[in-house]
């Protein structure tokens, strides 16, 4: 059951332990603490422009959910038969966007979801235009997106024990600066896989997790989010800042990470100070302010949302690809895809939809893929499609086309959301 708050608490991350998953350089998927990272504190006044020419970059890429799926697979082989219900399985990102779209002003989204057996799968939709944009980025904005990375790099060891990592960094301190963690690498990654509750829905969710503080000892209590922000130098910079708390915030939350460590720099890139904030407190920081975000708004939301998606791509063939699509200050729209855009979805790759084929066959118990999967066409899925207005005092639903509204949702009353708190998928 989902844990019931008074409306004065703010929800809180909280866990005991993670199944995680590593990839390494190569990108290769290893189930281990390969990738794992401890938190240091960084040197003062750290150049957060060094190693930039040594950047190795992942490339941009469509979505995909295989090493999540691959984890949340070894997982099910472990209950002897067993099987669990999952609503939806999903990256951290993709739920971060469901759950911030009320305050969302900018930035449109698009989500591949498919439903099988009750569960639904979540896939950011990335245009082949979306991606070139990603990858050619200017190079002023592609410098600021690598100043996170290195302060990861100034934050991070591979050893938990930091005396010996500052010995470490002195001894090779007339090759590289002062604290520095090692070259940029964004193949690597250290993933955690958590289970949670939104209202009824049981969620699965994987995300990269930064580093531990201290020797992991296999729970989620000393997990760290690292973050850099411009220096706030006057209200103007610190109403901004507060409105980048709200994704700071969801992400850590959905994964159960206690503490962000954030470091505020200069607009030439020298760190200049740092701070950190609970996770927990966070909320409390923005309330009571002009234009603060609520989190028990943005999981009541979350909740329509599930439910819209439900009631609106329930039922058909087992292959259906549905492509969801947020529009700030409108709403989500839903619609059926038809064969060519299915095979764009698929990429060239052995897939059905946007699932590995290993994947499919295994929740098909082994039987072939039937082609009228994916042969429905957008009228015959049309039926199902409903309108869901939020509106400042009441909820109304209307058969239409397949809309969610936005407009004036966040004005709205409503009582907090009940949402379990984000714990390992190997515990019960």
């Amino acid at each position: 059951m989902g844990l019931k708050r008074p409306a004065e608490d703010d929800p809180s991350p909280t866990g005991k332990s993670a199944s995680h998953i590593s990839y390494s350089p190569s990108r290769v998927l290893q189930f281990d603490d390969s990738a794992l990272r401890y938190f240091v504190n960084p040197p003062h006044g750290a150049d957060l422009n060094y190693g930039y020419e040594n950047w190795t970059r992942r490339p941009e890429e469509r979505g995909r959910i295989d090493g999540l799926l691959s984890a949340w697979s070894r997982f099910k082989k472990s209950l002897n038969g067993q099987n669990p219900e999952i609503g939806v399985i999903s990256w951290r990102g993709v739920i971060t966007k469901i759950l911030t779209a009320p305050y969302e002003e900018r930035d449109v989204w698009e989500l591949n979801v498919m439903c099988i057996d009750g569960t639904m799968y979540f896939e950011e939709h990335l245009s082949d235009a979306k991606l070139e944009e990603k990858s050619d980025l200017e190079p002023r904005h592609r410098l600021r997106s690598y100043y996170g990375y290195s302060f990861e790099s100034y934050c991070t060891s591979s050893t938990p024990d930091e005396h010996k990592h500052h010995a470490s960094s002195s001894s090779s301190s007339t090759s590289s600066a002062v604290g520095w963690g090692g070259d940029v690498d964004t193949n690597v990654q250290w993933c955690s896989v958590v289970k949670t509750k939104l209202g009824d829905t049981r969620i699965i969710i994987g995300g990269e997790v930064d580093c531990v503080r201290g020797k992991y000892a296999g729970n989620t209590d000393n997990f760290v989010e690292l973050k850099t922000s411009l220096s706030i130098r006057g209200p103007q910079d610190e109403a901004k800042f507060e409105k980048k708390l709200l994704k700071f915030y969801f992400q850590s939350f959905l994964l159960g990470v206690p503490e962000i460590f954030v470091g505020f720099r200069k607009p030439s890139g020298y760190l200049t100070t740092t701070q950190v904030f609970q996770t927990v407190q966070i909320p409390r920081l923005v309330r009571g302010k002009p234009g603060a975000w609520d989190p028990n708004i943005c999981l009541a939301w979350g909740d329509r949302f599930l439910s819209f998606l439900k009631n609106t791509i329930r039922g058909g063939s087992r292959g259906n690809v549905w492509r969801i699509k947020f529009t700030p200050k409108t709403g989500v729209s839903a619609v059926l895809l038809d064969d060519v855009d299915v095979r764009d979805v698929e990429g060239g790759e052995d897939r059905v939809g946007f699932l590995p084929r290993w994947y499919w066959e295994e929740m098909s118990g082994a039987v072939a893929y039937d082609s009228e999967a994916r042969t429905q066409t957008r009228s015959e899925g049309a039926s199902s499609k409903v309108t869901a207005i939020f509106s400042r005092d009441v909820l109304e639903t209307h058969v239409k086309s397949g809309y969610l509204a936005v407009d004036q949702f966040v004005s709205c009353y409503l009582n907090p959301m009940p949402y379990k708190r984000p714990i390992p998928i190997d515990q019960t």
